[in-house]
């Protein structure tokens, strides 16, 4: 039996439509908050008979405690196993049965779910999110807690401790971050957290963090916009609020020198992996270090694979990326050797292109190209209502970021803006040789095969 709603809940605030400053690359939008403090923003697309439900929950691992981390995680797993109106296996089936699927993520920043499907299943999604967010403690118990509690730690040794190169950003975090830091333990968790975890830790975690006013819900689609909100309202009104859920309050990590580590690992190839700290998501910084990833290593045109894959034929491949996160993020360049090749030979040639970049502008050209290449991949996931990166799952994501869910026009405005020297100047400031970690990953028993400090630049 599903919840009533009260009739004297109204909305909090009055529907808005929205603008962006790019007119040519507006979401229209429809934004209302329940009298719970539950977010909902819609869009409507009537280009197919589709619909997306997406729901943020301002919570991931950086929420965590030290001694009690991997609970995000873990929440990801519980929250597809019933409700008290959901008998457990039906989360799935009824909305297969409907033509509809269904996902979910989490990071150190959030955790989101969403279920994609036919615009006549919308209210059966909408049924499905709500019972979870209500009403999922009435169904949990110790033994379902500890039968995910087992599927995390068994895709924790899959995922990572079983894998080649699985531990490589496990040592890289704890060695980039002081102990405490909310980024400094691993999504999935530790396996000793995870078995030292109580059942009433676990509900502490829901009831705090798993609440609709630290939830943002997006529905883009083929819906009617009116009919939507009374869904909305119908099924959410009386899901209970929350204490409020501060902010994080935490000083931006720093490394002061270089550290470099080696990993003996079940692989075959040596691998290199090279990070430093950079700009939070969407602060200065941020997009100039998109940029820099792609000038070294967004193309088979780039620096570093035209060198190292390409000409020198030493690396099997190279990447570098810009991991954006809230709090402060990470810029990698990893690079595995070819058989024959160790990692010194591998961080030389980095080097050199590091070098060459901080001394010189990389060419308008080469600025150009990678903009391009990022704007038709933004235009790209702007075409998908649904799944991770679609219409309902970015109008979220600006609106926990940046407090406007239309803020597409302003995302990509920021790459546009760029000039070269503003990448150079970026990778002067940020790609510090005293402020970085070097991890090499090495076959067992070759430690030789690492890369060791140069004693000459």
């Amino acid at each position: 039996m599903k919840h009533v709603v009260i009739g004297l809940l109204a909305l909090m605030a009055v529907a808005v439509p929205a603008a962006a400053q790019d007119a040519g690359l507006a979401v229209p939008y429809t934004r209302f908050v329940l009298p719970n403090g539950l977010n909902v923003i819609l869009h409507q697309d009537r280009s197919t008979p589709m619909v997306s439900v997406n729901i943020w929950y301002n919570v991931g691992s950086g929420r965590e405690k030290p001694g009690r981390t991997g609970f995000a995680h873990l929440f990801e797993h519980i929250l597809f196993e019933g409700s008290a109106n959901v008998p457990e296996g039906k989360f799935d089936q009824w909305l297969e049965a409907a033509g509809g699927s269904n996902n979910g993520s989490t990071n150190s920043d959030r955790t989101n779910y969403y279920e994609d499907m036919p615009s006549n299943a919308l209210e059966l999604a909408l049924f499905l999110e709500s019972d979870r967010m209500g009403h999922l403690l009435g169904a949990m118990s110790p033994a379902k807690v500890d039968g995910q509690r087992d599927v995390v730690k068994n895709e924790r040794r899959q995922s990572y401790e079983n894998r080649p190169y699985g531990m490589a950003f496990l040592t890289l975090d704890s060695a980039m971050y002081p102990p405490g830091h909310p980024y400094s333990w691993p999504t999935i968790g530790s396996m000793a957290d995870l078995s030292a975890a109580s059942y009433e830790d676990v509900v502490e975690f829901f009831r705090t963090y798993y609440a609709p006013n630290n939830a943002s819900l997006a529905i883009a689609g083929d819906i009617d916009l009116a009919r939507t909100k009374q869904l909305v309202e119908h099924w959410f009104s009386d899901v209970p609020g929350g204490a409020p859920v501060p902010p994080i309050a935490q000083a931006p990590a720093w490394l002061t020198a270089e550290k470099r580590m080696v990993l003996e690992d079940r692989v075959q190839l040596p691998r290199l992996y090279t990070c430093w700290h950079s700009p939070a998501i969407y602060t200065p910084g941020d997009a100039e270090m998109d940029l820099v990833a792609g000038v070294l290593a967004g193309s088979k045109n780039a620096r570093l694979y035209k060198r190292l894959v390409y000409e020198l034929q030493i690396a099997q491949d190279v990447f570098a990326f810009q991991g954006s996160a809230a709090l402060g993020s990470q810029f990698c360049v990893i690079a595995t050797a070819r058989p024959g090749h160790g990692l010194a030979e591998l961080e030389q040639v980095i080097q050199e292109e590091l070098n060459r970049l901080k001394a010189t502008p990389p060419s308008a050209r080469e600025v150009a190209r990678v903009v391009n290449q990022m704007e038709a991949s933004f235009l790209d996931r702007l075409e998908r209502t649904g799944g991770f990166g679609g219409k309902a799952d970015q109008l979220n994501a600006y609106y926990t970021r940046t407090g406007n869910p239309d803020w597409f026009g302003e995302d990509l405005a920021r790459y546009k803006a760029l000039a070269p020297t503003d990448v150079q100047a970026t990778a002067q400031t940020m790609l510090r040789d005293d402020g970085r970690v070097i991890l090499s990953i090495v076959p067992q028993g070759k430690p030789e095969l690492a890369a060791t400090k140069p004693t000459t630049d």
